[in-house]
């Protein structure tokens, strides 16, 4: 009989226990989840910006709290790299889009099971060169028991998210445009070509006093190296092998019965701007920088990314002006854009990595992204927001670029502005040949892809 109470007792305990653990759980909304805190680095955007998202986030993740951070781009590679090599630093942290080669080692890629995106849902969500830039190959080794021997196998995975994709486009002077008698502005080089020739000024000694668009030089324009990189691939240039081995933007192609080599073309027609022998010279190195030289009234046009709307606007609010799209090859079948933009990562050191991929993935659905674009007036990555974002006023243009966006895989996109920049100077100062500069750069590249 006492061993019959004491089982009844027990088995009463047992049950009470469960109630009160059942009472607990659905009092609370589930089981009690560990404590986690994020550090989150942005580069661009203020806290605000993220602020609401945020707060949302952690209203069904309590057990997540999330630290956000500023930091100024001047020191902020620098900064990452300093704390990632000591051990610390951010869970996530922004990344350019040209970055993934050079830090590529220091990134936890996101998951690849069920609660987060399948290479095929980041290809249908984002445009494409967004796949190019994010996506990589993880090089693996396994054993191959039939011959005894080890072989490399190649699995891509995603390593970053973007919330945004900017484009270069063309900013034009409406008054500029208008006196000169030109309704409309370039839709091709050619067109350009006409409209520089009218809109440039000069004084009986050649002096110019109004440029017809800022191009040719490096110093003092602002991306000269990404219009560069425009030109080059509108015009056909092959700008690194298939390896990743090698730069290729000297090299040549064959047009019909003839040798062509699109990178010495798109080389030569940059700098022929600031060449004074050209009937298009319109600018040289003793032009202001061209973002002040088009809000001050001295250049009709110039090519920049749409962050340049806000300054343009600041500094100069009544001036007239417009943007298009940027200007594309004539008769060219297909349009070729150029693609600048940051993406949001996890680091190898967070210890808690699936739950940075998942505030991520939570940043990057459909209607947060068009609260974070309404807030930071950017053009949008995602591809079911394109049309969305097609009507608006400003961004229109840079909306309907995003999806023939390219860019080109860079070892060092720092180090290889430079070499870019370089090359263009080495040409406006007559340092040099078209030929020898070209090829000069192209090795350059090479030497930091074998790093």
């Amino acid at each position: 009989m006492e061993r019959q109470k004491l089982l009844i007792i027990a088995g009463v305990v047992v049950i009470v226990v469960i109630a009160i653990l059942a009472f607990g759980l659905k009092r609370n909304g589930g089981p009690r989840l560990q404590s986690v805190t994020l550090e989150f680095w942005s580069v661009y955007e203020d806290e605000k910006v993220f602020k609401e998202l945020i707060e949302d986030y952690r209203g069904s993740n309590r057990h997540v709290t999330i630290k956000f951070e500023k930091k100024p781009f001047d020191n902020y590679e620098e900064d990452l790299l300093n704390a990632l090599a000591a051990g610390k630093g951010p869970d996530i942290f922004s990344i350019h889009h040209a970055w993934l080669p050079k830090h590529k080692d220091k990134i936890s890629p996101m998951p690849e099971t069920e609660w987060f995106m399948s290479l095929e849902e980041f290809s249908n969500t984002f445009i494409d060169v967004v796949y190019s830039d994010f996506v990589a190959k993880e090089e693996k080794e396994e054993e191959k028991t039939r011959i005894g021997r080890e072989e490399e196998e190649e699995e891509e995975e995603i390593y970053a998210v973007p919330l945004y994709v900017d484009t270069l486009a063309l900013y034009y002077n409406k008054d500029m445009f208008n006196s000169a008698g030109i309704p409309s502005p370039p839709t091709n080089w050619e067109e350009l070509l006409d409209d520089v020739y009218t809109l440039t000024e000069k004084d009986k000694w050649g002096n110019i006093q109004k440029s017809g668009i800022a191009m040719g030089t490096a110093e003092n324009i602002n991306r000269s190296t990404d219009i560069l990189s425009l030109l080059m691939l509108q015009s056909g240039a092959k700008m690194t092998n298939e390896e990743h081995s090698r730069a290729t933007f000297n090299q040549t192609v064959r047009l019909g019965e003839e040798r062509f080599s699109p990178g010495k073309e798109a080389l030569r027609f940059y700098t022929d701007f600031s060449n004074p022998t050209k009937n298009i010279y319109c600018w040289n190195r003793q032009r202001p920088y061209s973002i002040d030289a088009f809000y001050e009234g001295k250049v009709a046009m110039f090519i920049n990314y749409s962050h340049s709307i806000e300054t343009i606007i600041s500094k100069s609010p009544y001036l007239n002006f417009a943007i298009a799209p940027v200007p594309q090859i004539k008769d060219s079948e297909l349009d070729i854009n150029y693609a600048n933009y940051w993406g949001l990562t996890v680091s190898k050191n967070s210890e808690n990595s699936n739950e940075a991929w998942k505030f991520i993935l939570y940043l990057a659905q459909k209607e947060n992204v068009k609260k974070y674009l309404e807030n930071t007036k950017r053009p949008t990555a995602r591809r079911d927001l394109i049309e969305w974002q097609k009507e608006d006023p400003e961004l229109g243009v840079f909306a309907n670029q995003v999806l023939s966006a390219k860019s080109w895989y860079q070892a060092d996109n720092s180090a290889i502005e430079k070499i870019f920049a370089d090359m263009v100077e080495s040409i406006v100062l007559e340092k040099t040949s078209l030929d020898r500069a070209l090829n000069e750069a192209a090795d350059k590249v090479t030497i930091l892809m074998k790093k």
